[in-house]
């Protein structure tokens, strides 16, 4: 409960509420965990204000803001990042008092998974009755561990959006995988940063851990031997979690994924089957 409703954070110091809307009809409904709020609205002008000023979707979890952006509420110059945290897609996780500067983050599940499904309706617009039965797929696929299965579901996901939709750059294809994986429900972060260098995706389950490299128009072993060059999944040896290391390959003829190589280790640092595309 607390996941799926609480989160939301008004002021500098860290007190979190609940959303009571979310409260009120989950009990309303014998437990049942639904989204409630969310669905009383569709965010169709905040999505194509975030597509129109091109703001990263990626790091929509880590956006800076500044107090003044707060206040910046012009009508014939909207901002995306102060009617994100006002109408309750965002809220604050963290002030740095130093520097004045604010990070907000989705609130809770409900509110990521939800928002994640109406930018990826914008972005990368595939029939409802298609997608349903591709994201069960592939949450089932990555929480066992069937990279086959998964990379191939994925790929099933991409032959189903429109040829004029899909745009010819890397940043596309990891867009869309990153609100594929969020929509599921999985704790998934990209662009992250660590001592070594920045890793394109990483998805997180009970038991695994995905680092996925993404390319396009070249060789799938350039993405492989970045993430081992690079040791990428260094910070997670000894987790107890499986541990995998994926390379995709885009084509951008093809309009999808040309190729995948993946290797794994338990979360010990034993080495696992290869797996080939």
């Amino acid at each position: 409960m607390r996941r799926f409703y609480n989160g939301y954070r008004f002021s500098e110091e860290p007190l979190k509420v609940y959303n009571p809307f979310g409260l009120l009809n989950q009990f309303g409904k014998n437990g049942k965990f639904l989204s409630c709020w969310y669905d009383t609205g569709t965010p169709t002008f905040l999505v194509k204000l975030i597509i129109g000023q091109k703001i990263n979707i990626v790091e929509l979890g880590n956006l800076k803001v500044g107090r003044e952006d707060f206040r910046k509420y012009d009508v014939e110059n909207m901002r995306a990042a102060p009617l994100l945290y006002q109408s309750g897609y965002l809220t604050i996780v963290d002030y740095n008092e130093k520097r004045g500067l604010f990070t907000l983050d989705y609130p809770n599940d409900e509110v990521r998974s939800c928002f994640a499904k109406s930018l990826l309706e914008y972005y990368a617009p595939v029939l409802e009755s298609a997608s349903g039965s591709l994201f069960m797929r592939l949450l089932d696929a990555l929480c066992d561990g069937d990279i086959d299965l998964a990379m191939g579901t994925l790929k099933g996901f991409f032959a189903a959006i429109p040829y004029d939709i899909i745009k010819e750059s890397e940043n596309y294809y990891q867009t869309a995988v990153h609100l594929i994986f969020t929509i599921l429900g999985l704790k998934c972060c990209s662009e992250v940063r660590i001592a070594a260098g920045r890793i394109d995706t990483l998805v997180e389950t009970d038991d695994l851990i995905y680092c996925f490299e993404f390319k396009l128009d070249k060789f799938v072993e350039e993405a492989m031997a970045q993430i081992d060059s690079k040791e990428y999944l260094l910070p997670w040896t000894g987790s107890g979690k499986r541990l995998f290391k994926v390379g995709v390959s885009f084509n951008s003829n093809k309009r999808n994924i040309d190729e995948w190589k993946a290797t794994g280790r338990s979360g010990n640092g034993q080495r696992m089957t290869r797996m080939e595309p």
